[in-house]
């Protein structure tokens, strides 16, 4: 679904990103683990286009995601969460809906499955994105960045702030959208418990480079929890 080949990324003088390459499969959930300042969060924003590259390739389903801009990124099929959620918090939840519809044409409905997944929200749509607490926040930025119907969702740390029984909601969710709808989802999370449950494959990030990657179920075996730790 989606490749990545050789990413290298510089911000300034520095060199973030350490040709990096990687592959998506459709229906799998790739957990992109590894500690704070090593460039996960860079490699979502490159994917997107938020932040340029220096060189390497990015290939969505066939199409040559280098020359587009983040809107068409999206317009192509790439969804982001970001960290910190961004939403607009003047913004009803309804409103905030309709923003992640941007890219689409005008009149494009909401998908009626995003009050499915988030009952929560079909509650509150009328009320303002900044009433809402951390965890209702963070289940409006991922059915915002659902809503034009994304065939890959880019998650940075989804937890971060949010109570457990959200938690807990939000596993479901992906878990949902990967094994049962076909996305490919990329995880981007420090909360290794919750990375172990939910992942189809494994990244390990030092220093802008993946230094391990396997199988999910075989993370527990490869000590990944400790390289965490180094």
């Amino acid at each position: 679904m989606l490749t990545v080949d050789k990413l290298q990324q510089h911000y300034g003088g520095s060199h973030i990103l350490r040709g990096l390459s990687l592959a998506l499969k459709p229906g799998e959930v790739t957990v992109v683990l590894g500690r704070n300042g090593v460039g996960k969060t860079t490699l979502l924003k490159s994917l997107m286009g938020v932040v340029p590259v220096t060189s390497g390739g990015i290939m969505l389903a066939g199409e040559d995601l280098g020359p587009l801009r983040t809107h068409q990124r999206v317009r192509a099929g790439l969804g982001y969460v970001p960290q910190g959620r961004e939403i607009f918090g003047r913004l009803t939840v309804l409103e905030n809906l309709q923003m992640g519809l941007a890219s689409q044409p005008a009149g494009t409905p909401l998908p009626k499955a995003l009050f499915e997944l988030f009952p929560v929200l079909d509650k509150m749509r009328g009320r303002r994105g900044g009433d809402l607490s951390g965890g209702q926040q963070q289940q409006l930025a991922i059915a915002r960045a659902l809503a034009p119907g994304p065939k890959v969702l880019l998650l940075d740390e989804p937890t971060e702030g949010i109570q457990p029984n959200v938690i807990q909601d939000i596993g479901r969710v992906i878990k949902h959208l990967a094994h049962d709808q076909g996305l490919a989802v990329v995880l981007v999370e420090q909360f290794y418990d919750f990375a172990e449950e939910l992942a189809d494959q494994y990244l390990l990030m030092q220093r802008g480079e993946i230094v391990m990657r396997g199988r999910g179920a075989d993370m527990k075996a490869d000590g990944v929890r400790e390289r965490l730790a180094i």
